[in-house]
């Protein structure tokens, strides 16, 4: 149980702090399977009614708590090299998705979230358009230090790359492994046209 402090109310950003990291350790360790309004209040010292204030439904609370629980492991490098940064965020990424809690977690939400419209808001909101916009922004540093050629849409190489793995995951005919990904980054910066 966090601490608490004396009578007074705790602020609102150390209040949702806690609820973040009792959520993230619990998907982490558990998956969707342990995460209930009861337990992550119990846990996080915080009412119910609190909870479902600041999150319309339990997906939406476990996609926020799974967001802050990965966010330092899936940052994006920016060693100025990058073929290397992304083989190093897509060795990042799928680790996390094949090898914890917490990406057999991702892939339950994303199937939630085809009939909950809410989950499916939070998604977008929490999740998806943030590491979209990390990974647009590396993929334009170097296409301005002319790594990519100029002109390349970079959210539609997001679309290639990352929509690649989760292809892989949600259809799990085909592993996640070191050469896929390798093979990706190769075919993404060799082309697939026959230069001839």
């Amino acid at each position: 149980m966090p601490e608490r402090r004396g009578r007074g109310r705790r602020p609102a950003e150390t209040v949702r702090a806690d609820v973040l990291r009792a959520v993230g350790d619990l998907l982490l360790d558990e998956g969707m399977a342990g995460l209930t309004i009861e337990r992550v209040a119990r846990l996080s010292g915080v009412s119910k009614t609190t909870l479902h204030k600041w999150w319309p439904s339990r997906g939406a609370l476990a996609l926020d708590g799974y967001f802050h629980a990965v966010e330092d492991s899936l940052a994006f490098p920016d060693t100025g090299d990058i073929r290397t940064d992304l083989l190093t965020q897509l060795r990042a990424f799928a680790r996390v998705m094949t090898r914890t809690a917490g990406g057999r977690l991702l892939t339950q939400l994303i199937g939630e979230a085809q009939t909950d419209a809410d989950l499916a808001s939070s998604y977008r909101a929490l999740y998806s358009s943030e590491r979209r916009r990390i990974a647009g922004e590396r993929l334009s540093r170097a296409q301005e230090l002319g790594q990519i050629r100029a002109g390349v849409d970079v959210q539609v190489l997001v679309d290639q790359l990352w929509g690649a793995v989760y292809h892989r995951l949600l259809i799990p005919d085909e592993p996640v492994n070191q050469e896929f990904l390798e093979a990706l980054v190769d075919n993404l910066f060799r082309g697939i046209a026959d230069g001839s």
